[in-house]
């Protein structure tokens, strides 16, 4: 009997009652499978990134800071670094997602499986983000938010449709989607009467209510132009089996940074309207500040939140290089390994370091006598930090790397669950 229940029968006995035609469908299909083996620095990149969000969170949730790290009359070199870095983590997201999906028709799926795991995953990454993720975040429910599952859901749900047009015009709108949608900055969600909450979640950011009850739904990542860089990623995903692949992404990326640098050197378009209420010394075009270390801050201090145009080619491209460089790696040194397990199980280990965060920052604020009642009523994703409550960046580096150093061993034990049980197709959901 295999894994789920099903029992193997023997390849002969299952070729006996078919076609000559479905014979040769299936052998080409082994065939395909047996030249297509899984591409490790796809993973690679995914464990990367997925290290590096824990950073990002592990700020959010032990900082005392009351100020963005993008702010300009705030913010310290590390500071800024440390949250840069991050950056590049929701854009490598949604464009491995993309990429994923087309690698599954190399690996035998079929159009058709494709769009159905497309939204399928969707709503299931939904469904995630608005209970054990709520959950996660704040202590408390409901919470109501478009955060990345939700955007990541979303985008898949649209990739669904997507999926059924050709490659090359699925590239062509997620390019245009990604270049384009900053025209659409100055339209302001009142302009659609009872509909405007449905804008803010195509392509806004900030608060509508819900009920009258005083609930409101929070969204942080709009779906556009989130799904134009799924979009592109699935397009990208077609290059990836072809022999000299990493040259041309190479290229690719080394294209997609330079039309970073001439935008955002000579201030021209793709990087939000001037006069957007939130972050605003991330939006507009940059400037030269008192020192240098300010100004170079301020030429890479791009709008996230919705992600501009200039935002997404300064990640996309060094992401898109770092790709094909990880292709080099020789995935039998002990970090390649390390970086391969958090690299494939990427769900398992975003909902896990969640709350792992979460749960050490309370206890951390306890063993320090610092005021922790704010973590269990909706902690940084509702509250600014109370005053005397936090540690320094050189602490928050250290709880980090207990983190990722304690989340290693059990992502280690569901990947190992996941490889006795590939014959479940709901292992695909986790």
């Amino acid at each position: 009997m295999g894994a789920c229940g099903r029992p193997h029968l023997p390849v002969p006995t299952r070729l006996q009652d078919r076609s000559s035609a479905t014979i040769r469908q299936a052998l080409q299909v082994t065939a395909l499978r047996i030249h297509s083996p899984r591409l490790h620095c796809v993973d690679l990149l995914r464990g990367i990134v997925m290290i590096l969000m824990a950073l990002d969170h592990t700020r959010d949730f032990f900082t005392g800071l009351r100020f963005s790290p993008e702010d300009l009359s705030h913010t310290t070199a590390p500071l800024f670094l440390t949250r840069f870095v991050t950056h590049f983590c929701a854009p490598a997201f949604f464009l491995l997602a993309g990429m994923g999906g087309y690698l599954s028709l190399a690996e035998g799926k079929s159009l058709r499986q494709v769009s159905t795991f497309f939204w399928t995953r969707g709503l299931w990454l939904v469904f995630l983000e608005w209970t054990v993720m709520a959950a996660g975040w704040t202590f408390i429910l409901p919470y109501w938010s478009s955060n990345v599952l939700c955007a990541l859901g979303f985008s898949m749900i649209l990739m669904a449709l997507l999926v059924r047009l050709p490659v090359p015009w699925i590239g062509v709108i997620g390019a245009a989607i990604i270049a384009t949608h900053n025209f659409f900055d100055g339209i302001k969600p009142p302009v659609f009467g009872k509909f405007a909450w449905l804008w803010i979640i195509l392509h806004g950011h900030g608060i509508f209510p819900v009920n009258s009850q005083g609930d409101t739904y929070f969204v942080l990542f709009p779906v556009f132009p989130w799904v134009g860089v799924m979009a592109v990623g699935y397009a990208l995903g077609s290059l990836l089996r072809r022999e000299h692949w990493t040259k041309i992404v190479c290229a690719i990326g080394a294209g997609i940074t330079f039309a970073f640098v001439l935008l955002r050197v000579f201030h021209l378009y793709g990087n939000g309207p001037a006069d957007l209420a939130w972050l605003s010394s991330s939006i507009g075009p940059w400037k030269i500040q008192s020192t240098l270390t300010l100004t170079i801050i301020a030429f890479f201090d791009t709008l996230k939140y919705p992600p501009s145009l200039q935002f997404l080619l300064m990640t996309l491209g060094p992401t898109l290089i770092g790709l094909a460089l990880l292709d080099k790696v020789n995935i039998e040194r002990a970090w390649a390994r390390i970086l391969l397990v958090f690299g494939r199980v990427p769900l398992f280990f975003y909902v896990l370091h969640v709350y792992i965060i979460h749960i050490l920052a309370v206890l951390t604020a306890m063993a320090f006598h610092q005021h922790y009642h704010w973590l269990l009523h909706g902690a940084s994703s509702l509250r600014f930090p109370p005053h005397q409550y936090g540690h320094d960046l050189p602490f928050i580096y250290a709880m980090w790397i207990a983190v990722v150093t304690m989340l290693y061993f059990p992502c280690k034990w569901f990947w190992n669950i996941k490889q006795d049980h590939r014959d479940c197709w709901w292992m695909r959901y986790l």
